[in-house]
């Protein structure tokens, strides 16, 4: 149990100060700092702000109408990486503060007492309309400041007076760009499938019109809408489809070459962060859980090394060398805990589902399709024709 005296701390700050905390924390714990007693004060906290799994944001009325437009590109991943067409949840705090104290100090005050007061008369479409209308106001306001060197020396050395992180003032960029696409964001949303079950070519084909057609407007937000895409997947590591299949050739230079090429820096990215889950869990001896993070790292891994060509010489190919020898290292100091002859689960060859005889036929079958479609393509090229590849 949390101790009297820091419980009777904690309540005496106010409760913006202890939802930034809880932020901080969280962060801390993702980046892999250890802070004695943490673990009791990060529970306290959740049990005050948060319900569902929501963030503590979502406790208060103007924040959460604020960022709404900003919801289906959140992410709860570690600040140490970039997160290429996501911004960081844990953010959001200190972007408020910087907003609410330097920005736009009295807009923000008139903003939240409007909204609070609509949203005690359940005026719902004004209160939106309100938040709409702010967020126009601190786009205009932030495209002003900025467009220099210096201001933005500026502004990290504010946001870093409201948290430690990292990747604040960058998400604070990406906040700026996805703002400025965020009724075209909002209508993709809606006309992409709920659910891509399978991302089969039908599935990729339709997509991928949808796609193009909003890159056509805004191709700076691209990676946004590959993340409202990601969302929708059941297997997260068939993003990179939309890559492969609008490649020349499955070479990693010519996925690379693609307007989809963000997709492999995203699933990446989940990596990046299902690594981080991957430590937790085995800090705190979730074996089960540390289980299916790995089944699934090892085969977004065979994914992308089987499906995209040349690889290893790619920047790609050396974050995943990088990534894997960071999680081969975790569960090697997991499985040598224990005796020699007492095995583990997170040892065993099984969790690689590639290897099992099924695994090793789809590999063959896509080697196979992979040499038809490479003749055929050589065949057109020949006669003339465009080449492509199916990957």
């Amino acid at each position: 149990m949390i101790q009297t005296s820091l419980r009777e701390f904690l309540q005496r700050l106010t409760p913006p100060t202890r939802s930034n905390l809880l932020d901080e924390l969280e962060r801390l714990e993702l980046s892999g700092d250890e802070i004695p007693g943490a673990g009791e004060v990060i529970e306290t906290l959740r049990a005050e702000f948060r319900g569902g799994g929501q963030s503590q944001k979502r406790n208060n009325p103007p924040t959460r109408y604020f960022f709404t437009p900003l919801e289906p590109l959140l992410v709860d991943g570690a600040p140490q990486h970039a997160t290429t067409g996501g911004i960081q949840r844990g953010s959001l705090s200190a972007i408020w503060e910087w907003i609410s104290r330097d920005l736009l100090p009295t807009m923000a005050r008139d903003y939240t007492k409007n909204l609070n007061d609509l949203i005690a008369v359940d005026k719902q479409r004004e209160a939106r309309q309100a938040a709409a209308t702010f967020q126009v106001k601190v786009l205009k306001s932030m495209e002003g400041v900025l467009g220099s060197p210096e201001s933005a020396d500026q502004i990290r050395a504010r946001l870093a007076t409201y948290t430690t992180s990292p990747a604040a003032f960058d998400d604070l960029t990406k906040m700026l760009s996805a703002l400025r696409a965020r009724e075209e964001l909002t209508k993709l949303n809606e006309a992409l499938p709920a659910k891509l079950a399978r991302f089969d070519n039908a599935e990729v084909a339709k997509v991928a019109t949808l796609l193009a057609a909003f890159a056509k407007t805004h191709p700076e937000q691209l990676p946004f809408a590959l993340m409202l895409v990601s969302r929708r997947l059941k297997i997260q590591w068939q993003l990179i489809r939309l890559a492969t299949k609008a490649a020349s050739s499955k070479k990693a230079a010519d996925v690379a070459a693609t307007p989809y090429a963000a997709a492999v820096s995203m699933v990446l990215d989940r990596m990046e962060d299902r690594r981080t889950m991957l430590r937790i869990a085995l800090k705190h001896e979730r074996i089960l859980v540390a289980k299916e993070i790995l089944i699934d790292l090892y085969d977004t891994e065979y994914a992308l090394r089987v499906r995209i060509d040349q690889l290893a010489e790619s920047d790609w190919g050396q974050r995943i060398d990088a990534l894997m020898a960071s999680i081969t290292e975790l569960v090697e100091c997991e499985v040598k805990r224990f005796p020699d002859n007492v095995g583990h689960v997170l040892g065993s060859r099984s969790l690689r589902s590639y290897n099992s005889l099924s695994g090793r036929l789809t590999h063959l079958a896509w080697k196979g399709r992979d040499a038809v479609n490479d003749g055929a393509a050589f065949f057109k090229k020949v006669l003339g024709g465009p080449e492509k590849s199916r990957a």
